[in-house]
């Protein structure tokens, strides 16, 4: 039971942005909060007559007046209560400790809030009657507390990280004219391709998590309502191995959960996925928008680079993007370095990002505080290990280079014309695994830079690599490959790896585990999936047919990084990453969801040598 415990409270904790003591600065823990603010609970009402439960802490210095700083959350805005204080209120401590008004709202359907909630909700433009959606719930939010919070200064502010983010990006469709600024934070975009599914595959990893989303109430409540399921194991690898099928994992959840039951039903970008997505949405925003996100966050870093890229297609308003080398929240977080896994990029990354980015936007856009101008795009390099600012995202002055996949396992930039493959067997039974980890996970998060040795060093997983490189190469901005593939099955699913190869004689850290060295290291930079059938069409799947030669596109997200002379640039393909990833039966059926024992099949892949990656490379 001990280890579903941790599991829930480092949900939470990831998730909603609630710290605990341990991960404040030591300014920080100093700091009462009770001490310099006054907290109100309210009951907002909404147009169609439900009330929110809104938590509103102001400064007690009534001398001057505040700008409000919103945070929408499904996590709850815990904790409940006008004489009970959180230990750190707004994005930081900078923001809190020099006064601002920090509003908290448990959104529609969620904890003490009324109403039905609708995962991802969707944005309806031309709202009539009483109709509401989250866009409309945030305008009659903001509306009330600039007529009701007293020392307010008419501006106001939202941010939020993970699915708070997705508040905040949904905000700008509010169309409020007091929203001045907003802070999306490893936002979500559209769960088809965010957190629970990638280009069609599910994240096995986050079943459990369907716990949170899944469970509908009835009442307000100031207590979790909804349950994880017992696995009764610490290897979440054999649990899911010796679960089967998906459809096996119904026993622990059963009709009532209603998400679990929306993923089964809906396994193609259906509809029902696209009317969730908020990216569409995103056309002439006029509230400064600062895009935040973490490169080496496994669960969303398609919402916050497409975020970003999206308003700056589509509006003219001050559209900021900053990522750092950071998992999943980190940013937020107190700790004086930044280390992933075994890799150690820096002191004071995030504490750099609060004080002379985040802080610096709120008071340009809500305070009117004259600040130097903020770059467009605030980038770490995760190779020099160095901050760079460009004027745009990616940068203007990148060339493509496309890189072959040759027999021999060589990476090379001219494509052998001789006709070759490169052929591995995948097993279902005995999959891939995504981490020599032997834990249960709700977010991975070491994995995203951890040394890839122990894949490629099995037989179903395919290598290539490139000379030692003579001379430093950066890549800026994403990467593309178009595997050309066959198979002896009808489906499977594709995995692309781009690994940073240490040379032999690099110097081991003290943060490096001690099974591990860095000499050889193989550092993971960027990964990412996509389920065969989808190769066409994400929502008209379609087999393979057997022995056929057949391209795979497959996007990875953006990357900045500098591989250095005397490194190597690895790439490794494989169709597991188990149990981050579930198990393609490598035999078609309409939905995996309802595939049978009989259909998970041994199949022989084949990657042909003119599949290629392309790089964005910095000149």
């Amino acid at each position: 039971m001990k280890f579903i415990q941790c599991l829930v409270v480092a949900f939470l904790v990831t998730t909603s942005s609630v710290f605990s003591q341990e991960t404040l600065s030591k300014s920080t823990q100093t700091y009462q909060v009770e001490d310099h603010y006054n907290k109100q609970e309210v009951m907002i009402e909404m147009r169609d007559g439900i009330h929110l439960h809104t938590s509103i802490y102001t400064p007690k210095d009534k001398a001057q007046s505040y700008p409000m700083l919103m945070m929408r959350t499904p996590y709850s805005s815990q904790p409940y209560g006008e004489t009970t204080f959180r230990k750190k209120i707004g994005p930081n401590e900078y923001l809190m400790k020099e006064g601002n008004i920090m509003v908290y709202q448990d959104v529609r359907g969620r904890w003490n809030s009324e109403g039905v909630y609708d995962n991802m909700r969707a944005y309806i433009p031309n709202k009539t009657g009483n109709e509401v959606d989250e866009a409309s719930d945030t305008y009659d939010t903001i509306e009330w507390l600039i007529n009701n919070v007293e020392n307010n200064n008419g501006n106001v502010g939202t941010w939020g990280i993970s699915y708070p983010g997705f508040y905040a990006t949904y905000s700008l469709l509010s169309g409020h004219p007091a929203l001045k600024a907003a802070s999306p934070q490893a936002c979500i975009a559209d769960f088809f391709f965010d957190d629970f599914i990638h280009n069609g595959a599910f994240l096995l990893s986050y079943w459990r998590a369907t716990s949170v989303f899944g469970y509908m109430k009835d009442q307000p409540t100031k207590e979790a309502w909804y349950k994880f399921p017992e696995i009764g194991t610490e290897d979440q690898y054999q649990f899911f191995l010796d679960a089967g099928p998906l459809s096996n994992l119904d026993q622990y959840y059963g009709d009532e959960n209603v998400f679990w039951n929306q993923i089964q039903a809906h396994p193609n970008y259906d509809e029902f996925w696209q009317s969730r997505g908020i990216i569409q949405h995103l056309k002439n925003i006029k509230p400064a928008t600062l895009i935040v996100g973490g490169l080496f966050d496994a669960e969303d870093l398609y919402g916050p680079f497409t975020t970003y890229k999206t308003i700056e297609e589509n509006s003219t308003n001050e559209n900021t993007v900053v990522f750092g080398p950071w998992s999943h929240g980190d940013w937020a977080r107190g700790s004086d370095r930044q280390v992933i896994g075994n890799i150690d990029f820096g002191d004071g990354l995030s504490d750099y990002f609060q004080k002379e980015i985040e802080t610096k936007f709120f008071n340009k856009y809500l305070k009117g505080v004259e600040t130097s101008a903020l770059p467009e795009a605030r980038m770490f390099n995760t190779g020099t290990k160095e901050w760079e600012s460009f004027d745009s995202w990616p940068p203007k002055n990148v060339k493509k280079q496309t890189y072959f996949m040759q027999p021999y396992e060589q990476l090379t930039q001219q494509a052998n014309r001789m006709f070759a493959t490169s052929d591995f067997v995948s097993d279902p039974k005995k999959p891939v695994p995504y981490s020599e980890a032997i834990k249960v996970v709700f977010t991975p998060r070491k994995f995203m830079t951890d040394d890839q040795r122990f894949a490629a060093r099995r037989p179903d997983v395919l290598v290539f690599e490139t000379e030692v490189l003579e001379k430093d190469i950066t890549l800026a901005g994403a990467i593309l490959t178009t595997l050309n593939v066959s198979t002896t099955g009808t489906a499977a699913d594709w995995v692309v790896k781009v690994i940073d190869v240490f040379p032999a004689d690099t110097k081991n850290t003290s943060d490096v585990q001690d099974h591990l060295k860095l000499s050889n290291y193989h550092m993971m930079l960027r990964s990412e999936v996509i389920r065969g059938r989808f190769r066409n069409s994400m929502s008209q799947p379609e087999p393979f047919v057997p022995n056929q030669k057949t391209a795979v596109p497959l996007k990875l997200q953006d990357v900045f990084h500098t591989f250095k002379k005397g490194h190597k640039i690895q790439v490794q393909v494989q169709s597991t990453m188990f149990p981050y990833i579930d198990v393609n039966p490598q035999t078609y059926v309409d939905n995996i969801f309802e595939a049978t024992e009989a259909d998970f099949k041994k199949q022989t892949h084949k990657v042909y040598n003119d599949s290629a990656i392309e790089f964005m490379v910095l000149e």
